[in-house]
Parts: structure tokens; sequence; C-alpha cells
């Protein structure tokens, strides 16, 4: 996996939440790996009027910019999706809590259901290995 480059980081930056949602649903399944914010006491969570929810980010440079201001203890931490699919989302289910995918800085982003985003996941990885197959 290679690290993306400025232009690469400041165009996607630009994207709306759909576009960061679909990025977001690509890159997980190219890199095999999801991106949420850690510090000594959890993971990083956000609040909607509604859910409260983990954000959580395609790549390592997207986390690590979160890491400011309030939350600027935390570190990325990578979670493969193997593990995303065999113990996050059930327990983040079981917690009753959602997903904001790929927030923008002033924290908008597409909130999914655990089961939604997995779904998604599992879906855009059926796509990926048809594609290679052709």
């Amino acid at each position: 996996m290679q690290a993306l480059d400025e232009q690469q980081i400041k165009l996607v930056l630009n994207y709306d939440d759909a576009q960061r949602a679909n990025y977001f649903l690509k890159e997980v399944v190219v890199n095999n790996e999801i991106w949420i914010l850690k510090d000594e006491h959890g993971c990083v969570m956000l609040n909607t009027e509604d859910e409260d929810c983990v954000p959580v980010w395609p790549n390592k440079e997207f986390a690590q910019a979160w890491a400011t201001d309030e939350w600027q203890e935390c570190q990325p931490e990578a979670i493969s999706l193997s593990k995303w699919f065999s113990h996050w989302s059930h327990g983040l289910a079981d917690d009753e809590l959602a997903l904001v995918v790929f927030p923008s800085q002033n924290e908008q982003g597409l909130v999914f259901y655990p089961d939604e985003l997995e779904q998604e996941l599992k879906n855009k990885q059926k796509n990926q290995s048809a594609k290679g197959q052709r």
C-alpha cells in the first residue's frame, strides 16, 4: 500500500459525503483494512442527534489528519477486514453504535449501521473479485 500524496489528499477532501463513502468502500476493499483513531480509553466517538458513532477512514493519512485538538493524543490504527467482519461489526452492533464513514473535517459524513457497512464492503469485494476474473 503506497502513501497518498498531498494532491490526492486535497482532491479527496473536496468530495461530498456520498463521494467520500464510495472512495472509502473502494479503498478499504483494495487495501483490506479500515482505519480508526484510538487513545488509551478506546476509539474516538462522534455523536449525531440520533446516534453514537465510531468514525472510520479509508487511509492512515485521513485518520491522522483528525488527530488534532481534543484528539491530538489519538493514534490511527488499522483493522484488517477479516478482523472487522469477525469482531468489530458484531461488537459495534451489540453496543448499539453506528459508524460515520470518512467524516469531513467539519464532522459531516454518511452514517451506516455496522451490518449495512459490512454488506456494502462484502458487495464491493464481490465486484472487485468479479472484475479480476475477467
